[in-house]
């Protein structure tokens, strides 16, 4: 399995649209918990949501990307841009070295 980081930002109204679909995410999440190694929002200096940070497992990016398409942030115009990294650990909790 690999890891890929997917850097959401944010769109126009999204402080209205993130509160409209919070429920719908939280249970996407729930169903796809699995996948999700990391998930949460991103703030600014003053403590606004500029966007999400994903880190998801999977086989490859398609699969990775299978993940997010039907998120309600995604599908509901919380995140305007996304984008797609894979992510490889050498330091840290998530390597075998630690």
């Amino acid at each position: 399995m690999a890891l890929f980081c997917f850097y959401c930002r944010d769109g126009e109204n999204s402080e209205t649209l993130r509160a409209i679909h919070l429920e719908a995410q939280r249970e996407w999440m729930a169903r796809h918990d699995e996948n999700y190694l990391a998930a949460g929002p991103l703030t600014n200096r003053k403590g606004e949501f500029v966007g999400s940070l994903l880190i998801i497992e999977a086989e490859d990016e398609e699969a990775a990307r299978a993940t997010v398409n039907d998120d309600p942030y995604l599908v509901g115009g919380v995140w305007q841009s996304i984008r797609v990294d894979r992510f490889e650990p050498v330091k840290g909790r998530w390597t075998d070295g630690g």
